[in-house]
């Protein structure tokens, strides 16, 4: 048997890496973060424990790698879904609403997430993290930003802000909210995207902003 090709083996590396980290995914969101260990997660994979360490630093940097994957699928698919648009508000609008989405469906492990970016390990700067960035930054472009360098960080510490606050215990903020704060900033219509039912909060929503 020939040796298998360079290509081969880096398709073959690639595919365990997204096993590994899907399976991350799975399991926090079923046991959370502290019962969840990383032979659980190349248990579930069909991986080595070995391969785990390869990857990934610690189970933290993994975890973090595993949620701007979802992100990043999650935005994708949201920008893609027919009807498809070009429009930029219209992207923007669903990039927005996918996230919020995700605080919404996956919160345990969205909570998880956040947590960690605000400990000693900080922000994991990965590649899914970079892929989920260039999607964020061409709705952006598509938008009509001029500095994208200087607005993109800011879209960014919006959204991460939007989710703290529909995910903080005890004193959680209707997304609703928190979804018109944000398309009022962007000069959003309410109905791009996909408005939650019942209306904008307080009842009229600027549509000319």
């Amino acid at each position: 048997m020939s040796p298998r090709s360079a290509s081969v083996n880096e398709e073959l590396r690639r595919r365990s890496r997204e096993r590994l980290l899907r399976s991350t995914v799975e399991l926090v969101a079923e046991r959370g973060y502290e019962a969840t260990t990383l032979g659980d997660i190349a248990d579930r994979a069909g991986a080595a424990r070995g391969l785990v360490s390869y990857y990934f630093p610690g189970k933290r940097q993994l975890l973090q790698s595993a949620v701007h994957r979802l992100m990043h699928l999650t935005l994708y698919a949201a920008l893609e879904r027919e009807p498809r648009s070009e429009d930029g508000r219209e992207r923007l609008a669903r990039a927005v609403d996918a996230i919020l989405g995700l605080a919404r469906d996956e919160p345990l492990l969205m909570r998880t997430h956040m947590a960690g970016i605000l400990t000693a390990e900080g922000f994991v700067r990965c590649p899914e993290q970079q892929r989920l960035a260039e999607l964020l930054r061409d709705t952006l472009v598509r938008y009509g930003s001029r500095d994208v360098d200087a607005d993109y960080p800011l879209l960014r510490a919006l959204l991460m802000g939007a989710v703290v606050a529909v995910l903080l215990p005890g004193a959680p903020m209707p997304a609703a909210r928190l979804r018109a704060e944000l398309f009022q900033r962007y000069g959003l219509d309410w109905d791009l995207g996909v408005p939650p039912d019942g209306g904008p909060p307080g009842g009229t929503f600027p549509s000319h902003l």
